[in-house]
């Protein structure tokens, strides 16, 4: 794609992006009017609040909430795309590498211990790390250093993390632990406030731009080591912070959201289809079109039914025909 018609896509998602979220502002089981929508935003611009319900509920229950849309759709589309750059492959993604699962380990394992909300971040990083790592190492093991060999460790890993965190559900507190478990690790946005955003807004924009200032390295790695090392660059350090990278981008994600699929191995494909299979255009592209895709299936989880959709179920009903879709158009191919 042209640079000219690469700055218009760009133009054209942000311009999305910003109608996705007044969208989303006056949708809701709760309406409020557009026009209502803009007096109350353009009187706290002014730092002259009106102060009703309609107020209080724009600025303290979905503006937060559409933030963290942005932030998570954004940040694990962006973890997604450096995955399959690095491994040269479009089937990886950090629920294919058992990251999210060891995510959420650690994450349901602070709430076991009823942890705050920094050591419940910190486990939930710690733990996504160790079971990328985990991953890596076992599908080293064996002769052959095959993709396949990786999905296959990753398979493992995340059987392995499950039972450890279906472990913690059975001896989980029935009236209080487990409900919240149960309800967290089907992926939702409920609830959200300022201070969860205050949690992760640094790990995630940090380890996205870190992720974009590697975006050439990536295309590099994309290339196979022996490629990346003719053109100067080490691969294996190269590598390594990009997986730091995405896994800090992924941790954080799944530590306020509860596991939600699909994200990090569909908008990669979508941006692929748009741009080609340049990192230096992808990389950007992908938060932009992840967070426009969160913040509409959102929105649809809260207003299809009377009770709330849980994120990841929405998700994965997308995800899963979309996937089908590219996997018979390549087999076409």
């Amino acid at each position: 794609m042209k640079r000219k018609n690469y700055v218009l896509l760009i133009i054209g998602l942000v311009a999305l992006l910003v109608g996705a979220v007044f969208l989303s502002l006056f949708a809701g089981r709760y309406s409020i009017a557009p026009a209502e929508v803009l007096q109350i935003l353009a009187s706290n611009i002014k730092q002259s609040p009106i102060g009703n319900k309609d107020e209080s509920i724009l600025l303290n229950i979905r503006l937060p909430r559409i933030l963290l849309n942005i932030l998570v759709g954004g940040g694990l589309a962006i973890a997604g795309t450096a995955f399959q750059g690095v491994f040269q492959n479009p089937l990886v993604s950090p629920d294919v590498l058992s990251v999210s699962s060891g995510s959420a380990f650690g994450a349901v394992l602070g709430i076991m211990i009823s942890a705050s909300a920094w050591m419940t971040t910190g486990l939930a990083l710690s733990m996504g790390i160790l079971s990328l790592f985990l991953t890596y190492g076992l599908s080293k093991l064996g002769k052959s250093r095959s993709i396949l060999n990786l999905i296959l460790a990753g398979m493992i890993m995340t059987a392995l993390f499950n039972a450890l965190t279906s472990f913690m559900k059975y001896i989980a507190d029935t009236e209080t632990q487990l409900p919240e478990i149960t309800y967290w690790l089907m992926g939702s946005f409920s609830g959200t406030t300022y201070k969860e955003i205050k949690i992760v807004v640094m790990p995630i924009l940090g380890g996205a731009i870190l992720l974009y200032l590697m975006r050439h390295r990536i295309n590099l790695l994309s290339l196979g080591d022996e490629e990346a090392i003719s053109l100067g660059i080490n691969p294996s350090k190269s590598r390594f912070v990009v997986l730091l990278a995405a896994t800090l981008v992924t941790a954080s994600c799944v530590t306020v959201t509860g596991i939600i699929g699909w994200v990090g191995l569909v908008i990669p494909h979508i941006c692929r289809m748009l741009v080609g299979s340049n990192h230096s255009k992808i990389i950007g592209l992908s938060f932009l079109i992840g967070a426009i895709f969160m913040t509409l299936v959102d929105m649809v989880s809260r207003v299809v039914v009377a009770t709330e959709i849980p994120i990841g179920i929405l998700t994965a009903i997308i995800g899963a025909p979309f996937f089908a879709f590219v996997f018979w158009k390549a087999q076409g191919e």
